[in-house]
């Protein structure tokens, strides 16, 4: 069996910067949680199995 690479960017329980594993069931979806291998901000995109994308910058509103 051959397994799916995901096509989005997205890490499957694993940081998409440097593949640190990160594990755990207490997260939420929509949170930003820094990598524990590159301290890099990854936005949980899914549960069961847990998934994680570089979290988008936040940029400045200017109230338009």
């Amino acid at each position: 069996m051959e397994l799916q690479k995901p096509t989005d960017g997205a890490g499957v329980n694993g940081c998409p910067t440097c593949a640190f594993e990160i594990l755990g069931d207490h997260y939420l979806e929509g949170e930003v949680i820094t990598c524990g291998g590159c301290s890099a901000e990854l936005e949980v995109v899914g549960l069961g199995p847990l998934r994680l994308a570089e979290a988008p910058e936040v940029e400045e509103d200017w109230g338009e």
